[in-house]
């Protein structure tokens, strides 16, 4: 299930509700909150749900996360595909994984919950998701939603919420959509969105360039190519590496990947480039040109899962440096996959104190 740290015994709820920082992602969802000794605690867990019956009772069971995709690939339910859930089907599921996860780590009621949210024209997948969350065991003192390229910013850029004061570009590099966005003393402006570049996307391509590399032998699916991602893809050093699948008339076949993971990875990085250039910087330059000014003198703030990919910063600095004609510097979170959860349970540790 979870992969992170193993969970607490107990929540100190004397000194007030407890804080909780939430990130339910379309691949992955993160929770942080305070752990026994005062320090945080994180679960990230695949944001997905598989249902079976027990075979003595006939009721029915509910397994989420990665041993729901590891024991039932064949009819686990990612729900939050597109990002938030669309429709009242996907909301009910989203609110079943929401609801066991929070069960499975005790997390208690009196509790001030902050979420952070993408950055999308969708107004009822919002309030579905808003649904979800208001409607969960926790969050009994409070719930209130950031968007998460803020949240993912604030554990990038100081030990305490230092963000917020600050003028500086946030970009996050997600699934679903690229989200760039200006802020000002925690005010966006000119907040851009774009489905040209997804990391969604990049595992479609993985998908279809090891079909290609190897010559129609190979097929896998978009979990295999996330994982191939994951797990190989490095812009500074990456190593050619090989796999094994069955044949259908019995036997293996041994193959080797050599360009099908950072050939998708380097066209998603000047889609990336090309659309913060052309799209998001124009824009922020034309409606706000001295926040524009003071932001690019200070380094960019990548957030999201995409990030995590070594040597994505560096060679986002150098690209987007060429593409504008003038030095750039970016910046991430230690663990950019969790900053999002890590910089909303902050927010929810300050509004807390202040209940």
């Amino acid at each position: 299930m979870p992969e992170e740290s193993e969970q607490s015994d107990a929540f100190d709820t004397e000194s007030g509700p407890v804080p909780i920082g939430v990130k339910l992602g379309s691949t992955r969802t993160v929770l942080a909150y305070p752990d026994e000794d005062g320090g945080v605690e994180t679960v990230r867990t695949l944001t997905c749900l598989a249902t079976y019956e027990d075979a003595l009772t006939g009721d029915e069971r509910v397994l989420y996360g990665e041993e729901a995709a590891r024991q039932y690939p064949d009819r686990v339910q990612f729900m939050l595909r597109s990002g938030l859930p669309e429709d009242a089907d996907r909301a009910e599921l989203t609110k079943q994984f929401f609801e066991e996860l929070c069960r499975s780590r005790d997390l208690p009621e009196d509790s001030a919950v902050v979420y952070a949210i993408p950055t999308i024209d969708n107004a009822r997948g919002l309030s579905n998701l808003n649904d979800v969350i208001e409607g969960s065991s926790i969050g009994g003192a409070l719930v209130r939603s950031f968007p998460e390229s803020l949240c993912g910013a604030i554990p990038a850029m100081g030990d305490d919420l230092e963000a917020v004061d600050e003028i500086f570009i946030s970009v996050n590099l997600g699934s679903t959509n690229l989200e760039a966005c200006a802020y000002r003393h925690g005010e966006q402006l000119s907040p851009f969105v774009s489905g040209a570049a997804t990391g969604n996307e990049v595992d479609r391509q993985i998908a279809n360039a090891v079909e290609e590399e190897t010559q129609g032998r190979v097929n896998i699916d978009r979990t295999t190519a996330r994982e191939y991602k994951e797990e190989h893809a490095d812009f500074n050093s990456f190593e050619a590496f090989t796999d094994i699948i069955q044949q259908p008339g019995g036997g293996s076949h041994e193959f080797t990947i050599e360009r099908s993971v950072m050939e998708p990875l380097d066209d998603y990085l000047d889609q990336v480039v090309d659309e913060l250039a052309n799209n998001f910087l124009s824009e922020l330059a034309n409606t706000h040109m001295k926040p524009y000014q003071l932001a690019l003198s200070r380094p960019i703030v990548l957030t999201g899962g995409m990030t995590c990919i070594p040597g994505l910063v560096e060679e986002f600095e150098t690209r987007l440096s060429e593409e504008l004609g003038r030095d750039i510097d970016a910046t991430t979170a230690e663990r950019p996959d969790l900053a999002a959860a890590e910089g909303a349970y902050r927010i929810a540790g300050q509004l807390a104190r202040n209940l």
